[in-house]
C-alpha cells in the first residue's frame, strides 16, 4: 500500500476525530489498529469538536474531506425518508452551499483560459459566487453583446484530490475482493472503475457543454423541461457559459405551494422525464439532486422543470436496456416467473439458476408491497430487499447500471418529498407500454432498417470480392474453417500428455524386457541389472506424467 495512501486513510480518520464522529471509527474495521494514534495524541485532545448537531458535525467532515466525500453526502440527501430529520437537514446544505474558494481566483482561472482580460469577455462579472459546489462553482456574468449568463468554473486544485480518493478507493475495492466473502459477487474494483470515469467526466466542462446540448436538443418543444442554451464560443475545459435561467429550487416547497404550483402534476412529470430519458433517448441526467433542478412556475397549473449542472450524465447499451424496460414491466404486471427469466437471460445471475426458485423469491419481496397503500411504499427498500435476494443467488452488482440505480432512487426521493402520494408505479407504467409499442411498431422497424441501409449496401458491395476469396481458397486446397471452443485447448493437451505418458511406458517396458533377457542369458549381471532399473524408473515417471 503506498504512504499517500496510508497518509489519506490516517487523514480521513483524523478529521472524522475531531469532529466528534467516534463512533464512525469505531464501527469501520479498516481503521481500527490506528484509532489510538489519534486518542492517545494531544493535538486530537484539543481538536476534537463537539459544539454543532450530529448532522452539522458529519457535514463539516464530508466538507473537509473533499468533493467525492460530499458527492455521498449529496446522493444521501435527496433520500429524506431513509434518514433522521437532523443530518437530512445538514446534508441538504451539501447541494448548493459548499465553501467557495475566493471570486479573484475565479477570475484568474478565467483570464488564463481565454488569454485576455476577463473584461474583454464580459460587460460585467459578479466575482461574489451565485452558488458553490463540490467540483465546481458558478458566478453571475453580462455578455458584451447584453445576455445574462452562468459562469461555471472547475475549483483549483479538485483533480489532485480526487485523483488521490480514487486510489484510496482502489486500495479498499482490493482489500474487499481478497477479504471478503461477498467480495466477488459484489465486484468492488469493477464499481470504483465506473465511478472513476464518471467523476473524471465532470472535470471537463466541454464536455459538461457538450451533455448540456444534447439533452436540449431531446427535449426541444418539451411542455416537460427546458435546458439552458450553451455559449460555445466562451467555453473551454476549465471554464463554461450558459444561460442563465430563473425559478424556483424544487426543494423550496413552500414558495411553490405560495404560487399554487400544481405539485401533484409536477411529481408526476419528474418520474416521466426521467424515464423518458431513459428508454426513448437513452440519455439521462445522472445527478438530479435538489441543488441541480428548478421549477418555472409562469403557469402554475403545468409547471416546467428546468435543470442545471450536467456533467454526470448516463446511457445504457441496447441489451441492458431492454432487460431493464422488461423487468420494469414485468414487476408492473406481477409477472415474477418473467423477472426470473429475465434475470437469468441478462446473465445477471448465475446460468443454472432454478428459474421457480427465484421466481418465488421475488415474490416475496414484492407481492407485499402492492397491498399497501402508496404512501408507504418505497421504491428504494425494495431495492434493498431485492439486493438481499440476489446475494442468495450470487447475482453479481452490474457496475454499469449503479448510475441509473442511484438517479432512480434520487428521483423517487425528490417525487416523494414534493408530493408524498406519488404513485410511481402508476406513472412510470404509460410510459414503459408507449416505448414498447413504439419498439414493435412497423414505423420504428422501418427507422432502423433506413439507419441500418448503409451498413448493408456495404455489406452486399463487399459480398461478391469475399465469395470469390473463398472459392479460390478452397479451390486451391487452402481454406481453414477456425473453430475456438472454450477447453479444447485443454483438451489438446491433455491429448498429448496422454501421447508421452504411452511413448514413455513402452520405452521402459521394452527397457525392462531387455534388462530380463540380459539377465536370463547371464554372460554379465551388470548390464541387465541396469537396463532393468532403468525400465522401472522409467515406468514411475511415466505415471507421474
Amino acid at each position: 500500500m503506498r504512504l499517500r495512501v496510508i497518509g489519506r486513510l490516517l487523514q480521513i480518520q483524523r478529521v472524522l476525530v475531531r469532529h466528534g464522529l467516534d463512533e464512525i471509527v469505531l464501527a469501520t474495521h479498516l481503521f481500527r489498529p490506528l484509532r489510538y494514534v489519534f486518542y492517545l495524541s494531544p493535538a486530537t485532545w484539543f481538536q476534537r469538536s463537539r459544539g454543532g448537531s450530529r448532522g452539522e458535525r458529519i457535514r463539516l467532515a464530508l466538507e473537509e474531506l473533499g468533493p467525492i466525500f460530499v458527492k455521498f453526502g449529496q446522493a444521501l440527501s435527496t433520500r429524506r425518508d431513509l434518514l433522521p430529520a437532523d443530518i437530512a437537514d445538514e446534508l441538504e446544505k451539501l447541494q448548493d452551499r459548499v465553501p467557495p474558494f475566493p471570486g479573484a481566483e475565479a477570475r484568474a482561472i478565467a483570464e488564463r483560459a481565454y488569454g485576455r482580460p476577463l473584461s474583454e469577455v464580459f460587460e460585467d462579472f459578479d466575482e461574489q459566487p451565485l452558488a458553490a459546489a463540490s467540483v465546481a462553482q458558478v458566478h453571475v456574468a453580462r455578455l458584451r453583446s447584453g445576455e445574462d449568463v452562468v459562469f461555471k468554473v472547475i475549483r483549483p486544485g479538485v483533480r489532485e484530490r480526487i485523483e488521490r480518493d480514487i486510489e484510496v478507493m482502489y486500495v479498499l475495492a482490493r482489500l474487499a475482493l481478497a477479504y471478503s466473502s461477498e467480495g466477488h459477487r459484489l465486484r468492488p474494483v469493477e464499481v470504483v472503475r465506473e465511478y472513476e470515469k464518471t467523476i473524471y467526466d465532470e472535470l471537463d466542462l466541454m464536455r459538461e457543454a457538450g451533455n448540456a446540448a444534447q439533452l436540449k436538443r431531446n427535449f426541444e418543444g418539451s411542455e416537460l423541461l427546458y435546458v439552458p442554451a450553451i455559449y460555445w464560443d466562451y467555453c473551454r475545459p476549465e471554464v463554461m457559459v450558459m444561460e442563465r435561467i430563473h425559478g424556483v429550487l424544487v426543494s423550496d416547497h413552500d414558495e411553490l405551494r405560495r404560487r399554487g404550483t400544481n405539485i401533484q402534476r409536477l411529481a408526476e412529470n419528474g418520474v416521466e422525464i426521467f424515464f423518458t430519458q431513459v428508454l426513448r433517448h437513452n440519455f439521462f441526467h445522472a445527478d438530479m439532486h435538489p441543488g441541480n433542478i428548478f421549477v418555472q412556475v409562469d403557469d402554475p397549473e403545468h409547471p416546467k422543470y428546468a435543470a442545471v449542472d450536467f456533467g454526470i450524465v448516463g446511457s445504457l447499451d441496447a441489451r441492458d436496456q431492454h432487460y431493464i424496460a422488461e423487468n420494469f414491466m414485468a414487476f408492473f404486471d406481477r409477472d415474477y416467473n418473467r423477472v426470473a427469466r429475465l434475470h437469468v437471460e441478462s446473465g445477471w445471475v448465475p446460468p443454472d439458476t432454478r428459474v421457480d426458485e427465484l421466481e418465488a423469491a421475488v415474490r416475496t419481496v414484492c407481492e407485499p408491497i402492492f397491498q399497501k397503500p402508496i404512501s408507504e411504499i418505497s421504491f428504494a427498500q425494495v431495492l434493498l430487499r431485492l439486493f438481499e435476494t440476489a446475494r442468495r443467488f450470487q447475482m453479481k452488482v452490474q457496475p454499469q447500471l449503479i448510475l441509473l440505480q442511484k438517479t432512480m432512487l434520487q428521483i423517487e426521493g425528490l417525487g416523494r418529498e414534493l408530493y408524498p402520494q406519488l404513485d410511481l408505479w402508476k406513472t412510470a407504467q404509460p410510459v414503459f407500454k408507449s416505448w414498447a409499442a413504439d419498439r414493435l411498431s412497423g414505423r420504428n422497424v422501418a427507422e432502423q432498417l433506413r439507419r441500418q441501409l448503409p451498413e448493408l449496401g456495404e455489406a452486399l458491395r463487399m459480398l461478391p470480392q469475399v465469395l470469390q476469396q473463398f472459392v479460390q481458397q478452397a479451390s486451391e486446397g487452402n481454406f481453414r474453417l477456425k473453430v475456438e471452443q472454450p477447453g479444447i485447448e485443454k483438451l489438446r493437451e491433455e491429448i498429448r500428455a496422454s501421447a508421452r505418458r504411452r511413448d514413455m511406458t513402452i520405452v521402459a517396458a521394452t527397457t525392462l524386457l531387455g534388462g530380463f533377457i540380459w539377465l536370463a542369458i547371464g554372460i554379465s549381471p551388470w548390464p541387465g541389472a541396469a537396463l532393468c532399473a532403468a525400465g522401472l524408473l522409467g515406468t514411475l515417471l511415466a505415471r507421474r506424467m
